[in-house]
């Protein structure tokens, strides 16, 4: 592996030029596109060098070591011991950020939570799945801002549409697109029975301006009165704003900000992330090897999760994960999950690499 650890410490040195270089800050997406490889390369080259250091601390201790004796002889071999473990651990890494990158790795991610079948427990559900994620982001550092929200009768979301921005955001929550099934007794099930009921999520990387060119000759902006709670103001004026897509049939709807402006900024914001996700899904689909590295395809239609209450379980179906702390979970902490899932895609594709 340390054979490509020259080729990318001389690619990275170029790219760090290429950054400083006035024709390149002047191409804002060239420019972002140089930030993103020069940020993957950083990560390679530190873990390639600390290992190539390593390789030489344990070369030297070995050599010291057949003409030691003694205390030095027992220093050596503790040396000798750590540098081994510090080897075994450095070769796994350098090896995971050898894998081709995600093309997504550094995005930030914007999600959106429906009510499916079940009704207004659906509602209520899609309402705890929002409330688990904004704890999860809490405990990760993350922002969160809610873009877009429909309240329903009894306090739930019929969709709500969030942005996360921080550190690993995508390489996190990209696993949790799908339809995510619960299984409990419903505060309107008057027999204790119990009901099966599901939200959708949708999970896309949020697109700079300069990712996907817009003609701004195939979209309409529609204006109408905002619905649902916020008060008198969003009721009595026009500041909710609906974009149509026609090339692609894309609708986008914004009503939780006052000013008409802010809307529209968070509409485009959607629509360009939702037209870069169509472009990567036709990638993929052309390239059918690289769809087989996915976990599952995110699919609205495809079940990926259960929550059942009787039991405190949760079940990841597409990984065959089965834990006993739904409390847990729902209380935020996804680590368990989201830990297993990461493993899993981590453990294929070095599989496919070997």
């Amino acid at each position: 592996m340390l054979e490509r650890l020259d080729s990318l410490l001389s690619e990275h040195s170029e790219v760090e030029a290429r950054l400083a270089d006035p024709t390149v800050v002047s191409d804002q997406k060239r420019f972002i596109e140089m930030g993103r490889r020069y940020s993957e390369l950083s990560k390679v080259v530190e873990v390639g060098v600390a290992l190539r250091g390593r390789q030489e601390d344990l070369e030297v201790a070995q050599e010291m070591f057949n003409d030691s004796e003694g205390d030095d002889r027992e220093e050596l071999r503790t040396e000798i011991n750590e540098a081994t473990a510090d080897i075994e651990r450095l070769e796994a890494e350098f090896r995971l950020l050898l894998l081709p990158p995600d093309p997504n790795a550094g995005r930030n991610v914007i999600m959106e939570i429906r009510g499916a079948e079940g009704g207004e427990e659906a509602n209520l559900f899609a309402r705890d799945l929002f409330e688990m994620y904004q704890t999860y982001a809490s405990t990760k550092g993350w922002k969160l801002e809610v873009m877009n929200s429909q309240s329903s009768d009894m306090g739930g979301f019929s969709d709500i549409t969030f942005r996360l921005a921080g550190e690993e955001v995508w390489p996190r929550m990209k696993f949790e697109a799908g339809v995510h099934r619960v299984q409990r007794v419903p505060v309107t099930e008057s027999q204790g029975r119990v009901h099966t009921s599901s939200a959708t999520l949708t999970v896309l990387p949020e697109a700079d301006e300069v990712d996907v060119d817009i003609d701004q000759g195939d979209i309409q902006i529609d204006t109408f009165r905002a619905s649902g709670a916020g008060g008198q103001h969003v009721n009595k004026t026009e500041s909710a704003i609906r974009i149509t897509h026609h090339p692609t049939g894309l609708v986008v709807s914004m009503q939780d900000e006052k000013s008409q402006l802010q809307n529209r900024l968070r509409a485009m914001a959607v629509l360009r992330s939702r037209l870069l996700q169509l472009e990567q899904d036709k990638a993929a689909a052309e390239a059918s090897a690289q769809r087989k590295d996915q976990t599952g395809t995110g699919g609205r239609s495809e079940k990926i999760r259960t929550y059942n209450f009787k039991e405190n379980r949760v079940t990841d179906h597409r990984i065959g994960l089965t834990i006993h702390q739904l409390d847990k979970v729902l209380a935020g902490d996804l680590s368990a999950v989201s830990d297993a899932l990461v493993l899993d895609e981590r453990t294929r594709q070095l599989a496919d690499a070997e």
